[in-house]
């Protein structure tokens, strides 16, 4: 029930990036980023305007996955792993996920 009360809120996390979503999608779109096992995005080629944007992402995501860590007494990497495990089922075909290391389509 805690894990379903966290995904949820992780997944409204996501949903609060909306600024930036479309440029996120053109980017993972263009298989220049795609969502890490750490439940962070990773930049797979690009340029320093999609390093900035992966970092500005990343940065709001490790708040909110510390305040998610916070509030359900839980460790930062316990959130970063469910993290991962909620992008991963959300990514689109086609789009790039991190599997041992390496960048895979899904």
């Amino acid at each position: 029930m805690k894990a379903k009360m966290i995904l949820t809120t992780i997944a409204a996390a996501c949903l609060s990036f909306s600024v930036m979503a479309m440029s996120v999608n053109d980017a993972k779109t263009q298989g220049l980023v795609g969502e890490n096992a750490a439940g962070y995005l990773g930049v797979i080629k690009g340029t320093a305007e999609v390093k900035k944007l992966v970092a500005e992402i990343n940065k709001k995501r490790k708040a909110k996955y510390q305040q998610l860590a916070k509030k359900n007494k839980i460790s930062l990497a316990q959130v970063e792993k469910l993290a991962a495990e909620k992008t991963y089922k959300k990514t689109s075909s086609g789009h790039y996920i991190q599997v041992n290391g390496k960048w895979v389509k899904k």
